[in-house]
C-alpha cells in the first residue's frame, strides 16, 4: 500500500507519496485494471513512467498543464516537486489499463548519464523535470515492453528491458514538455550559451521591465539580430518567453500561496490585472481566480 504524507511545500493540502520502491530494488511497477481514477494529486521524489491505455477522455494534470488525454497517454516525470495526478474527466471506459514504473534517480547516476551513450537518455530526463509526453508513433514502439516489464517485474532482464524503453523514448520525435518550467521551478537550458545567459536572466528579473535592446546589448548583438536568433534557437520570440515564464510564475503562486490576483499580477511582471486576466485565460483556458479554485478543489488533507 503506498503511504502518503502531508507537506507545506507544495501548498497545503499537496499529498507527497512515500511510494513503495525499496533500497534493494532497481525500480517498482504496478499494473492496474479499473474503472476509475480515484488518486488524489501528489508528488513524489522518485521518477515516474505512467501509461494509460482505454482511457480515453480522462483528465492529465501535471504541474500547471492540464489536458484531455486520447486512447493511449504516456508520461515521464522526473522532477519530485512537480505535481501530477490523473484524473475521471470524460472517460467512460471501464476497462481502463495504467501501468506505473518508478525508479530512483540513482538507477542512472551521473557518471553514466554523461557517457556518449546515454547522452539522448540524460537529455530526455531533464527535459522531463517538466513533464514530458510522449507521441503515439512512440508509445507503440515500447508498447510491447511494457507490457512485458508489468509481466516480468524482476529481474537482471527487467532492467534491461527498462532501460531499453527509455532509450527508445529518448531517440523519438514529438515528445513535449507540458508544465512550465517556471510552475516546476526548473532553469531552462539551452545549448546557446547567448540563449542560456538570457534566459539566466529573466527567470531572475521576470517581475521587472525587460527589454529587448537591454538582452540583445547584454549578448553583444543588435536587437533585430538577436530578435530573430533568439526565436529561432528558443522557439519562441523574447516576448513570448517573457510572458510565458511570468504566467508560470503566476500559476505557481497561485498554488502555493494566499495573495490576492492583483498582487500576484505586478509581483509577476505584468503592467496591468486586465491584461494579465487575458493573458492569464489565453494560456490556461481560464481565469487566474478559476485557476486557484480548480488546484484547490483537487488538494486534499492527509
Amino acid at each position: 500500500m503506498t503511504k502518503t504524507e502531508n507537506t507545506h511545500e507544495h501548498g497545503p493540502h499537496i499529498m507527497r507519496e512515500i511510494t513503495p520502491l525499496s533500497e534493494q530494488d532497481c525500480f517498482y511497477i504496478a499494473d492496474r485494471h479499473k474503472s476509475a481514477f480515484d488518486y488524489p494529486i501528489h508528488c513524489h521524489p522518485e521518477y515516474e513512467l505512467n501509461f494509460t491505455e482505454h482511457a480515453i477522455g480522462a483528465h492529465r494534470i501535471v504541474g500547471d498543464s492540464e489536458e484531455t488525454v486520447g486512447d493511449y497517454d504516456l508520461v515521464l516525470i522526473t522532477s519530485s516537486d512537480l505535481e501530477h495526478v490523473w484524473e475521471q474527466g470524460e472517460c467512460q471506459r471501464g476497462d481502463i489499463r495504467e501501468i506505473t514504473i518508478q525508479f530512483d534517480k540513482g538507477l542512472l547516476p551521473d557518471s553514466l548519464l554523461h557517457k556518449n551513450q546515454f547522452d539522448s537518455i540524460r537529455h530526455m530526463l531533464e527535459r522531463a523535470q517538466c513533464g514530458l509526453a510522449f507521441p503515439l508513433t512512440a508509445i507503440m514502439k515500447v508498447y510491447a515492453k511494457l507490457d512485458n516489464l508489468a509481466h516480468h517485474r524482476t529481474g537482471f532482464h527487467a532492467v534491461l528491458d527498462l532501460l531499453e524503453v527509455l532509450y527508445e523514448l529518448s531517440v523519438c520525435d514529438g515528445a513535449r514538455q507540458l508544465s512550465s518550467s517556471a510552475f516546476a521551478r526548473i532553469e531552462t537550458q539551452s545549448d546557446s550559451r547567448r540563449v542560456d545567459r538570457v534566459q539566466k536572466y529573466i527567470a531572475h528579473h521576470y517581475s521587472e521591465d525587460i527589454r529587448l535592446e537591454d538582452m540583445a546589448q547584454m549578448v553583444g548583438m543588435t536587437a533585430e539580430a538577436f530578435s530573430r536568433y533568439f526565436r529561432q534557437r528558443a522557439g519562441r520570440t523574447l516576448s513570448e518567453y517573457i510572458i510565458d515564464t511570468r504566467i508560470g510564475s503566476a500559476a505557481r503562486m497561485l498554488v502555493d500561496s494566499t495573495n490576492t490576483v492583483a498582487e500576484i499580477c505586478y509581483d509577476c511582471g505584468f503592467n496591468t490585472l486586465s491584461n494579465f486576466n487575458r493573458l492569464f485565460k489565453r494560456k490556461k483556458g481560464c481565469t487566474p481566480k478559476e485557476f486557484r479554485e480548480n488546484y484547490q478543489k483537487k488538494k486534499v488533507f492527509v
